[in-house]
């Protein structure tokens, strides 16, 4: 319903901003004004009403994205084992994996205890210049306060990405990076791995 309503508005903004380019263009024409740059600027402006921040999120998701996103194995649990004889099998996975959090919607870290040694901590922080939102993973050996394993993306959305929609701007709402989804699933394996045995 609220795509319908979201949709008929913009229908409505396009037939305005149309007819707005064309009157600007019939005053530059009997005015002996250029009509081109005065259509151009009406339909400059009309776009800007709405359209502003459209170009800065997606170049700054991009930009993002290439220079931050990704994941990063710093030990594998096959060498975390060899470090560390005989404990891994010894691990009893806290069921429903208990949780803590710090900060408030906009900016929170949860922690998960998944047993004695490793914990599975989530950031989530924004919002950022032009829509954006940092998200962030990492399991920790709670013993030696090693991050074994790190997982970062971005999206980008007109509100918070907890509140279940994406703001009426919904042509700004982008779950993930490139192969984000793909290094989240590769974050939720590593972590599987690392819970421990149920009892």
């Amino acid at each position: 319903m609220m795509g319908l309503m979201v949709l008929g508005a913009l229908t409505v903004y396009l037939l305005v901003s149309i007819w707005v380019t064309n009157k600007a263009v019939s005053w530059a024409k009997s005015n002996n004004k250029k009509p081109w740059l005065w259509g151009g600027l009406a339909a400059f402006v009309m776009y800007n009403l709405v359209f502003w921040d459209l170009i800065p999120t997606l170049v700054m998701h991009k930009y993002y994205c290439a220079t931050q996103a990704g994941f990063w194995v710093y030990k594998t649990p096959e060498q975390w084992k060899q470090e560390n004889p005989g404990v891994m099998e010894g691990l009893v996975n806290n069921k429903g994996a208990p949780s803590a959090r710090q900060g408030d919607m906009k900016n929170y870290s949860d922690t998960y205890f998944l047993n004695d040694r490793f914990n599975w901590v989530v950031k989530r922080h924004g919002k950022f210049l032009f829509n954006r939102w940092l998200h962030e993973q990492s399991v920790v050996d709670t013993k030696t306060g090693e991050v074994l394993v790190k997982y970062v993306d971005f999206s980008t959305s007109q509100i918070s990405p907890q509140a279940g929609w994406n703001g009426w701007k919904m042509w700004l709402a982008n779950e993930h990076c490139t192969n984000g989804e793909y290094n989240q699933g590769q974050m939720y394996l590593y972590e599987d791995t690392v819970r421990g045995v149920e009892k």
